[in-house]
């Protein structure tokens, strides 16, 4: 065959790639106001970057190799704000995106290479799960578990999941392992579809119900954020990225300071109130502290009394991890655990500083919270807490009470502590502490009450914290951004040149 022979059938085989699943399932997709898969890579990697791996891979059975252009799931390397990435992005115009022999090696390869040269991979997914036939009898169990680490997760690199459509089997299980996903609404993520799981359990049941993003933000919460359109969740995995490293031997990169950075912090106790029982949202607070416009909140619809998000502080990437006494008061719940503890993961592995701001009244207790395992979730968190290795730094503003103060970086679980003046560090609401101590109420005794709980209120306040140099400082709360930069510079992983030990990153994946 001469050269023009050759490179004649090289470019039609090429096209037949770039086609994907044909013209007409590609209108489709736009008809739905969908991109597809080659048109995310577009959205999120920088223009010009993507180099491809596996263009000409194919299906393993001969009946469908001519129909699966790329074997439905495309893969390579590109950048992300200069940066270089991995990416797999599900192909359902073919064959519905689902896993198979030859696809399942693509990814196992772009997935090494990620792990091997520091990159953060990305996993775009849309998929009907297992490819049937192949997946049947003894020849499809073999194709399962050849990668012993398949399902490993090491945290040596960031992993994020967009998922963009029906989303089963792999999707899942990759989004599950992932350090950060985003739903588009309308997408749905199970281990199996509505309509196997109609089979299975014989009752109807809605492709929403059974994975859509009101369940995995609010209930599950194995979803962070959800977003109207493909576009916005690719905006959202490349705003992600640029909070953490490339992989865990690395600092966070860092990025200008806003000019008049500092101007908020004056405002603090303008959204603050004077009475410690009337509440108000801690977003405020975090806002006056970061730098302008750089919070990034993870999980806002799930375990809403604890806020996760991270932000910049003086360019530097930080996490906040800090209560909202806008939700419960700030009591802290089963689901606040759950999210705090993967929160203290993510910062940990990625060399992330955490700040905590901390107005809690303790742990919501109650039945429902005992049969959710409420103890152990209480110690997953306080066991992470102790082996993280960033820098730890807290601010208790007002509340502090109970076993739930060395949760939010009391005792020794901080590098350093401050108060604000109008902190409480008792170990309940000294009301409460009467009526259960004393079995006495304002109503029946006031008198009696009163006294009592000047009692219990005695030696609770931040300075007879400060005198047993449990608290290093105590604050002006108009100064806590200056307090959270200094403290950055003294305890700071930059400051000294060197990373985290990562004691978290082999930590399970849900919590």
């Amino acid at each position: 065959m001469s050269f023009d022979e050759l490179l004649s059938d090289y470019d039609a085989r090429r096209a037949r790639a770039l086609a994907m699943g044909g013209p007409d399932k590609l209108a489709q997709r736009r008809a739905e106001g969908h991109l597809n898969a080659r048109e995310r890579l577009d959205v999120l990697l920088d223009a010009g970057s993507f180099v491809e791996s596996g263009m000409f891979a194919a299906g393993i059975r001969p009946e469908v190799r001519e129909r699966t252009p790329a074997d439905g799931k495309i893969a390579g390397y590109g950048r992300v704000d200069g940066r270089p990435v991995a990416v797999v992005s599900n192909d359902f115009t073919v064959l519905g995106a689902s896993s198979s022999a030859i696809n399942g090696k693509k990814i196992r390869h772009v997935k090494d290479a990620a792990t091997r040269r520091g990159y953060p991979l990305v996993f775009i997914g849309e998929s009907t799960g297992a490819r049937i036939p192949d997946r049947m009898g003894a020849a499809g169990r073999a194709m399962l578990g050849q990668d012993p680490a398949e399902y490993q997760r090491l945290r040596q690199t960031p992993w994020v999941s967009a998922l963009l459509g029906s989303s089963y089997g792999s999707s899942t299980w990759y989004a599950a392992l992932s350090d950060f996903v985003v739903m588009r609404k309308g997408a749905t993520m199970a281990v199996a579809s509505s309509r196997v799981t109609e089979v299975a359990i014989r009752q109807p049941v809605s492709a929403e119900d059974l994975g859509g993003w009101k369940l995995h933000t609010t209930t599950t919460g194995m979803v962070d954020i959800a977003v109207d359109t493909d576009e916005e969740a690719l905006a959202a995995v490349r705003r992600f990225l640029g909070y953490l490293p490339s992989h865990q031997g690395q600092l966070p990169p860092v990025s200008a300071v806003p000019s008049g950075a500092d101007d908020a912090a004056k405002t603090v106790l303008d959204v603050v109130p004077e009475s410690r029982t009337k509440v108000y949202d801690m977003h405020d607070v975090i806002d006056s502290v970061i730098d302008a416009g750089s919070l990034f909140e993870m999980k806002p619809r799930f375990g809403k009394s604890i806020v996760t998000a991270l932000a910049r502080l003086g360019g530097e990437s930080v996490g906040v991890l800090a209560n909202n006494p806008l939700w419960k008061g700030g009591a802290i719940d089963v689901d606040a655990c759950r999210k705090a503890t993967a929160f203290l993961v993510l910062c940990d592995s990625f060399n992330v500083p955490v700040i905590m701001l901390v107005d809690q009244p303790g742990f919501m207790i109650g039945l429902e919270g005992e049969k959710l395992g409420a103890p152990g979730r209480i110690m997953n968190w306080l066991n992470a807490l102790s082996l993280v290795t960033v820098p730890k730094i807290t601010v208790v503003l007002r509340k502090s009470y109970g076993q739930a103060f060395l949760n939010m970086g009391g005792g020794r679980n901080s590098d350093v502590l401050a108060c604000w003046p109008t902190a409480d560090l008792g170990f309940m609401d000294p009301g409460v502490g009467v009526s259960v101590l004393h079995g006495v109420t304002r109503e029946e005794d006031p008198e009696r009450f009163d006294k009592l709980r000047a009692e219990l209120a005695r030696d609770t306040s931040a300075w007879d914290l400060a005198a047993l140099y449990e608290a290093q400082s105590v604050i002006d709360p108009r100064d806590t951004r200056s307090f959270l930069l200094d403290a950055l510079r003294i305890y700071g992983l930059r400051a000294a040149g060197s990373v985290g030990q990562h004691r978290l990153c082999n930590w399970p994946t849900s919590y």
